[in-house]
Order: structure tokens, then sequence, then C-alpha cells
């Protein structure tokens, strides 16, 4: 998904499309299920034992931690489905190493988990767990999005357009939420981690040009309480808060404070943030999600220096809630096009920004992030994908995106001690370092040839390279 965009207090989404299941891209209206015996239709496909625990769990840490590492968001497709050949290809390089995965409740792959009250449908959501246990990774859950029947919709019908899907719970419905994000915390019981929500959708006040802090901080505390019920060691965050930034010539709602050469922060969403610190029932860790360009996609003073608006947001996030575990649950720094696609940019380019826009949230405190994978449907083509796509045997081979975020999962685990190391005074402005006392990761910020020194080592690099030293 996207970012958002605002003007004048309209709203003017930018937003990969929340996409459910199957024909869900095509129509604007599904009907996943018929409604209830009493309004005339029927209840086949759901159950009403949906807190049933699902398959065979995975045994979680004795004690868990907040941070998860770096790893991955599943979307709408991804490599739980597919041919038998690419999908075991997949759970085949993830098992060798066991990548944080992300998936929500409802859209990005998953179908309407509770379609009418107390009826439950979790199919899409148990094949998705199912994947992620099998591939050995560590689960995370988004509960998001919310059924039609909480938010002013029909019991028992699907509307997947965009709008409907980005609309909150009513008010009247917090707790029904609540009790459903209860329902998926005792299903997958080895879930030890859940983000409340995504990008405060719906959450807007019209009539005062503002986030709807009050209304998201009280669903918040209504899913943080009732998941705290059902295991008092499941992890919960938040706000999942897009953080905005304006041109620095800007005045209008741009933050005084939070600023630098990459623009200046959207006050209104730091606002926001500070009304959930001060009232949230809790936290075990906090969510954030942004990219590195200003609203208006603008990457200053460059792409590589603009990754500098992430190590800002990190630092003044940890400030606030007193160092608490910093996630990013999305993050990027490729502007998308009017499709929202992200597909201007050679592989080799997009790789050392991101590994660019990754060392520059680890410096500002960040512990875990989620690469947001634009996974396609079939094809061979598939820009910024962590693999081919997998509707084919010879599908489901790894990518440039899917080394860049294993090997930083690997080498920058949680806890992580990062080192200092010497850079040529000549080379300082063309390459960026994260290291720890064992490995050095160094990009060419240059579309050219550089000989660089690093570490005390010199050594030649290709345009746009992204290079692991050992120490």
């Amino acid at each position: 998904m996207g970012r958002h965009g605002w003007n004048s207090g309209a709203r003017r989404w930018r937003l990969t499309a929340l996409l459910g299941v199957g024909v869900a891209a095509l129509a604007l209206v599904v009907t996943l299920l018929n409604t209830l015996p009493g309004d005339g239709g029927s209840t086949a496909g759901t159950t009403r034992d949906g807190d049933k625990v699902h398959g065979t769990p995975v045994t979680p840490p004795d004690t868990p931690r907040p941070e998860v590492g770096w790893g991955f968001t599943h979307t709408q497709f991804s490599a739980d489905e597919g041919a038998d050949a690419a999908t075991e290809r997949v759970e085949g390089l993830l098992e060798k190493q066991s990548l944080p995965q992300n998936q929500h409740i409802m859209g990005w792959g998953a179908g309407n988990p509770e379609p009418s009250k107390g009826r439950y449908d979790f199919s899409e959501m148990d094949r998705r767990i199912d994947f992620i246990r099998k591939s050995g990774g560590t689960p995370t859950v988004t509960l998001c999005c919310s059924p039609d029947w909480m938010k002013g919709g029909k019991s028992g019908v699907t509307d997947w357009s965009q709008a409907a899907l980005e609309t909150a719970p009513d008010r009247a419905h917090y707790k029904d939420f609540a009790a459903l994000a209860a329902t998926v915390a005792k299903r997958y019981p080895d879930v030890r981690h859940f983000i409340v929500w995504n990008e405060f959708k719906g959450f807007w006040n019209d009539s005062k040009a503002r986030w709807d802090y009050e209304g998201y901080t009280e669903l918040y505390n209504l899913v943080y309480k009732a998941l705290k019920k059902v295991n008092k060691d499941i992890m919960v965050g938040g706000p999942y808060l897009v953080m905005d930034s304006f041109d620095p010539r800007q005045t209008e709602n741009a933050s005084t404070t939070v600023k630098g050469t990459w623009g200046a922060m959207d006050q209104r969403v730091l606002d926001a943030f500070a009304y959930w610190n001060k009232n949230k029932a809790g936290a075990d860790f906090v969510v954030v999600d942004g990219s590195s360009y200003t609203n208006d996609d603008d990457m200053l003073p460059n792409e590589f220096a603009a990754t500098d608006k992430l190590t800002a947001v990190g630092k003044w996030v940890r400030e606030q809630t007193h160092d608490l575990p910093l996630w990013w649950a999305e993050y990027y720094v490729e502007p998308a096009d009017g499709n929202d696609d992200r597909k201007g940019w050679s592989e080799t380019r997009r790789a050392a920004v991101q590994a660019a826009g990754m060392i520059a949230m680890v410096k500002g405190g960040a512990s875990s992030g989620f690469y947001w994978n634009p996974e396609e449907e079939k094809g061979s083509d598939c820009a910024g994908c962590l693999w081919t796509p997998t509707d084919s045997a010879d599908g489901g081979t790894t990518l440039p995106m899917y080394d860049l975020v294993s090997r930083f999962s690997k080498e920058f685990l949680p806890g992580t001690t990062y080192e200092t190391v010497p850079v040529a005074a000549d080379d300082v402005p063309n390459v960026r370092v994260l290291a720890t006392d064992k490995v050095a990761l160094v990009v060419n910020t240059l579309d050219r040839s550089i000989s660089a020194k690093v570490d005390g080592k010199r050594f030649e690099m290709r345009a746009y390279e992204v290079k692991w030293l050992t120490r």
C-alpha cells in the first residue's frame, strides 16, 4: 500500500488497492455470503466456532520479545497459492532463514473473516497462516479491515471497493471489532504480535480537518484489552500512522520542530501520534508507516538523502515513547506512478535506495520492519518483488529485493550492537554504511562506479552497488 496525501483537509488517496480475494479487483461489490436465514439467505461457507484453534500451531517462545526483526508483508498474491513446484521453492527459501511475515485479517489476500455477526469464514486467512507456519516465519497479524456490518453495510455482503474497505467500524461496533480480534488470537495461538488497524483508515475528521485520533485510540484500547485477556503474553502495537511530510517551503500544517532538508513533518500526524501515546491503554511496541519522499512525491534533496527523514521520524517517535521498540509496518523510498506501481527504476537502483532506507530506519532506532511485497499473480516481470510469481512451475525464484531483505534480517537482528567504521573523507557523500563487529553493509549512492575506502579497505563498487563486507 502506498501513503496518504492530503490537500486542504480533503482526502487524496494514493494507495495500492486493498485487494481481497479472486474477483475483488474486478467488481465494486462481491457477495461472499448471503444473509442470515432470517433475511432470506444462507450461511453456507461460514461457521460459528471461529475461535476454534486452526491447524497445528507452532510453539512460540516462552517469553516473546516485542521485536520481531526485518521481514515482509503478504499482499493480494503470494506464495501460498500457485504451482506446487513454485510455492515449495519459496517455502524452501524461507525455511533457510526465518523471516517475520505479516498478514492482514481482511483484504490483501484474506477474505471477510466475519461476514455476519457470529458467523466466520477464515479460509483464506487459514491458508496464509499455514504458509507462514510451514515456511518457518514468525507470524504477525495486522487487525484490519472490518466486516461491512460493522460499518453500515449489509450483513452477509462484502463490498470490496477501496472506499468501502477503507471505512472504519462505527463506534457502536468498536466492541464487536475487539471481539473479532480476540477470536483471531484464539484461532491462531502461535501469533503473539498484533498490529491494531492500518494507517488510520477511515479515521479522518472532515469537520476539523484532522485525524480522528480520539476514535482510533478508543478502538485501539478496546482491542488491546481484549487481546491481553486472551493471553497476557500477546504483544500489541499501534498506531500505524502514515508519517507524511511536506516540501520545506510549505508552512500550513507543517511541523516547526521535526524537519530537515527532506522536508517538514505534517503536524496533524504528530498531534495524532501524541494523543494516542498519551491515552493508550498500553503498548508493547510502536508502529509507524511512511515514505522518504514528500506528499508531492519529491525526494529531497535526492533519493538517498531523502531517507534521512526515516531516521528523524524514528528518533522523534522513540523520544515520545521512551524508547518503546519501533516497527515500520511499511516503508517506501520510490514514488509510485498514477496506477500506484513502482516500476520506473532499475532493480539495482531500487535495491540501493531500499538499503539506504533500511539503514536510515535502524539509525533512527527501529528494530523491526516489514517490506511491502508487491507480488504479481503471474508472469516473470515483477518490479520490486521478493520472488517471481508462483503461477508456473519455474516461478518462485529469488529476486534482488529478497537477497537484500533476507541478508539484512540475518545480519541486523533485534538487539544488535552497531559500530562506527571509518570512511574516507572523499567517500562520505557517496556511500551509506551500517556495521556490526562482524559485517558492514555499504551502499554506493551514485549511478557510476567508484573506488571506495571503508573500514580501512579500498575496493571498487559498481553503480548503485550494495556490498557486504566481512570484518
